[in-house]
Parts: structure tokens; C-alpha cells; sequence
């Protein structure tokens, strides 16, 4: 009588099951696109910044507005914010809640954007500077635009959900290799 053998998989060594947790879990495209949206919007911020510094430097230096000067210096500081909000730092988002929120983002761009295209000076002999303030502030209207409607989609939520699960499976991971190295 034949005996039919099957062969029954052993199943993965922890090293194993722990290299193919590693090999499927790469990065998450809707944080990447959420992360490459983030650098957009802090890269137009910083535009807006330059521009709003070159037109309270045009300001004070010729003395023909000075409180055009004073209203570019809060924009220039409430577009530091934005960037620095973008870079979602611990300390800015654990003392100011709102910019935890997409729409809180999104509000404060599109005034941000507001301030940078206010009190244009067509008069000017600097043409260049007012096509600049025009494109760093319809660049960043747009993506105030964006957060809130978004925010207002609840994808906000839904980017703050991806990364805590993607932190938990970082650590399970990390804490699998401290069992192994212990086996």
C-alpha cells in the first residue's frame, strides 16, 4: 500500500513572516500625495513671503506708504505660519488646534493669499513685483481652496487615521525584531 504523502509548508520562521511584513509595507501613496501637496503649499508660502518682504522693503524705502510696509510685515509673519504649519511640527499643532484641521489650514492660506494680493501698487515702475504678488497669491488662494474643501470631505481625518496606522505598524514591526533578536 502506498502511502500518499503531502507535503504540509512549515510555516515562516518569525525572521521570515518579519522581512515580508517589511517587503509589504511600503509607503502609503495617499500620504505621499498628501506629503508632495504639503511641500506645494509651503513652497507657495514662501513665495508669498519674498514677495510680500520685497513690497514692504519697496514701501519703507520709498517712504510713500508706510502702512503698506507695516500690513506686508503681518503677512510675511502669518505666511511663516502657514509654513511652518505645513511642516507639522508637534509645537505648533499641540498649541494651536485649528491648524490641526484642514479647513483651519485652508482659512488661514486664503487670507494669507488676500493679504499678499491686497493693495497692489499698479502705479508702480515694478510691473514684475505686481505679477509676482498676483501669482503667489492666486497659487496659494488655490490651495486654501483645496484645503477647505477637502477638509470639509473629512480627508483631513482620514490622513491622520493612515498615519497613526502606519505608526502603529512601524512600531509592531520594531517590536518584532526586538522578540526575534531575543529568540
Amino acid at each position: 500500500m502506498e502511502r500518499n504523502e503531502e507535503t504540509v509548508p512549515l510555516p515562516p520562521s518569525p525572521r521570515e513572516s518579519l522581512s515580508s511584513l517589511r517587503a509589504r509595507s511600503g509607503p502609503d501613496l495617499f500620504l505621499v500625495i498628501c506629503r508632495c501637496f504639503s511641500v506645494v503649499t509651503a513652497l507657495t508660502a514662501i513665495l508669498c513671503i519674498a514677495v510680500n518682504l520685497l513690497s514692504a522693503i519697496q514701501s519703507f524705502k520709498n517712504g510713500s506708504d508706510v502702512f503698506d510696509g507695516i500690513f506686508r510685515c503681518y503677512a510675511v509673519i502669518i505666511a511663516v505660519i502657514v509654513v511652518v504649519a505645513e511642516t507639522e511640527w508637534g509645537f505648533i499643532i499641540k498649541y494651536w488646534k485649528v491648524l490641526e484641521y484642514w479647513v483651519g489650514r485652508g482659512m488661514l492660506q486664503i487670507f494669507v493669499a488676500v493679504m499678499t494680493r491686497a493693495f497692489p501698487d499698479y502705479s508702480s515702475k515694478q510691473k514684475q513685483l505686481v505679477i509676482l504678488e498676483n501669482v503667489a497669491s492666486y497659487l496659494l488662494l488655490a490651495c486654501g481652496v483645496v484645503y477647505v474643501v477637502l477638509g470639509i470631505l473629512c480627508i483631513g481625518c482620514l490622513k491622520r487615521a493612515q498615519q497613526k496606522k502606519k505608526t502603529t505598524r512601524v512600531q509592531a514591526i520594531k517590536d518584532l525584531e526586538v522578540s526575534c533578536v531575543l529568540l
